[in-house]
């Protein structure tokens, strides 16, 4: 007990061996200490002169008015402290309420300005990439339409889709769409047989529509007609009676593979909803219509109207 006193510790254990003393949580050096009431206590002196001194000039001017001077406190330390006692809590309060939502207001700040800086780089990103496309959809040109068609009979078009829909051998269209080689492979069909299928994996009807028309344009055939298969829709054209094989099979209007590879990868960075709003022409196998501006009184002209069903026959 004798250590607790003169120390100012508490004792937490206590045998023949040792003492255990703690110096609690108030502890502090005796220099520290004594710096902090000697601190004190001029303040505290400093308060009293000020309001002595405030009285002493209150008493030398002459007021009539007692009540006054016995009742009003404005300014004074006193004035302060019961301030500070009865309001004092309502900071507490505030500070307490305002940390979560100014942590809050500079995490939303915070994700905002990376959303702006992520906006920016993608924007970036599309221009450049929409630059290199219109460089690759200027390098090719649609084939000039053919006035003079060769018509076949509704017989001989429905034998040809018939031959068309059992064919083993197809030619499938990628990501490329058609380029020079899609042409080249459809020739070389037509080497040996009279109608040639190909496959396209896309997936709305009026692309397929504008890939079909597009085919029978740059290869001079004729369209017989598009069916939906459970994968797919199967373009089906016939070569013609007067069919010749042209000396060169690639067309140099088209692009190369490469080139259409490339082109298929700046339109999957831009997207296709993007390509779509800045520029409607955003595929090869729609550019060529509006070249020629073809209308739907021209489509219908020609009989390039949907069936009712799953097929399509021109």
């Amino acid at each position: 007990m004798l250590m607790q006193c003169l120390t100012g510790g508490i004792v937490i254990l206590r045998n023949k061996f040792f003492i255990i003393l703690y110096r609690g949580k108030d502890f502090l050096p005796s220099n520290v200490a004594n710096r902090v009431l000697d601190r004190e206590r001029e303040l505290k002196v400093c308060q009293y002169q000020e309001e002595g001194a405030r009285w002493k000039a209150l008493k030398s001017f002459s007021v009539t008015d007692q009540t006054y001077l016995n009742t009003n406190t404005s300014g004074t330390f006193s004035e302060f402290h019961d301030i500070q006692v009865k309001y004092g809590f309502l900071n507490i309060e505030n500070r307490e309420t305002d940390v979560p939502l100014l942590a809050e207001k500079e995490k939303l700040e915070k994700e905002l300005r990376n959303q702006e800086h992520k906006l920016f780089i993608l924007n970036r990103k599309i221009e450049k990439s929409a630059k290199e496309l219109y460089k690759l959809n200027s390098a090719w040109r649609p084939e000039e339409v053919s006035t003079d068609q060769e018509l076949i009979t509704e017989e001989e078009r429905q034998c040809f889709r018939k031959v068309g829909l059992k064919m083993a051998k197809v030619l499938v269209l990628g990501r490329r769409g058609v380029f020079d080689g899609v042409i080249g492979s459809v020739h070389q069909h037509w080497k040996h047989r009279e109608v040639v299928k190909v496959v396209t994996m896309r997936k709305v009807f009026s692309q397929v529509i504008d890939t079909a028309s597009l085919l029978e344009i740059e290869s001079g055939g004729i369209l017989i007609a598009v069916e939906k298969l459970r994968k797919g829709h199967a373009i089906i054209l016939y070569r013609g009676k007067n069919y010749r094989r042209p000396l060169k099979l690639l067309p140099g209007n088209l692009l190369t593979k490469k080139k259409a590879f490339n082109r298929s990868l700046e339109m999957q960075r831009i997207g296709e909803k993007i390509m779509r709003h800045q520029d409607p022409v955003h595929s090869p196998e729609t550019q060529f219509c509006y070249a020629y501006k073809i209308s739907p009184s021209w489509m219908t002209k020609l009989g390039l109207i949907p069936k009712k069903g799953n097929g399509f026959v021109p």
